[in-house]
């Protein structure tokens, strides 16, 4: 098992940046890959980037490729994930997720746990 808690989300700006981080715990957590979603107001939950477990290996979706910056620091069982140049488009709650079979993956439903999410407002 696996608990993940998100926080450093709030209202930026456009333009402005976050970090979200996304703490895991649990006896296995290191070795799992961790991705980072989103669901905006009425979507759909979409995948933002995955990083594999060692660090070293990280896959973006085109839409934040450049302006998103996926990162993790094992000795913390963290993941971060800085956002530069905000756009009010960004605007969603978001997730941060773990799989045991450390893909790295766009994939949501190969990501086995989930944090409960946090709000990310950009106003315009």
């Amino acid at each position: 098992q696996v608990q993940l808690v998100e926080s450093g989300g709030g209202l930026v700006q456009a333009g402005g940046s976050l970090r979200l981080s996304c703490a895991a715990s649990g006896r296995t957590a290191g070795s799992y890959s961790l991705g980072w979603f989103r669901r905006p107001l009425g979507k759909e939950r979409e995948f933002l980037a995955a990083i594999g477990n060692s660090s070293g290996n990280a896959y973006y979706a085109d839409s934040v490729k450049g302006r998103f910056t996926i990162s993790r620091d094992n000795a913390k069982n963290t993941v971060y994930l800085q956002m530069n140049n905000l756009k009010p488009e960004d605007t969603a709650v978001y997730y941060c997720a773990a799989d045991r079979w450390a893909r790295i993956s766009p994939l949501i439903y190969e990501y086995e746990y989930w944090g409960q999410g946090t709000q990310v407002t950009v106003s315009s």
